[in-house]
């Protein structure tokens, strides 16, 4: 049965802040194009959630997917449901706390 996704507000203000940063320096439809595949690869663990790999290093849980060499989705999956916790663009570091509730 496929997994429902679920984007935590976190990642979505780093597909905001994402969005902004692309459109500003290449226009608002390579900044679309460009989101537009982001979530494509999230919606793609509906069918195969476990993908990427396990980095409880991190967080315990979390799983780390490379997204065009530029992007890390950072994201948790239990027994129905993923939620995407952050979206990483180029060399941001990955926070020193996480949550799987923001």
């Amino acid at each position: 049965m496929p997994h429902t996704i679920v984007f935590r507000p976190a990642a979505e203000d780093d597909l905001a802040g994402l969005y902004a940063y692309i459109a500003h320096q290449s226009g608002d439809e390579r900044a679309d194009r460009y989101l537009a595949r982001i979530e494509a690869a999230c919606i793609a663990l509906t069918d195969f959630p476990h993908r990427g790999t396990r980095r409880d290093d991190l967080f315990p849980g979390v799983r780390l997917l490379g997204f065009e060499r530029r992007i890390s989705i950072a994201f948790m999956v239990d027994a129905t449901t993923v939620r995407i916790l952050r979206i990483f663009y180029g060399g941001r570091d990955f926070p020193e706390e996480w949550s799987d509730t923001n």
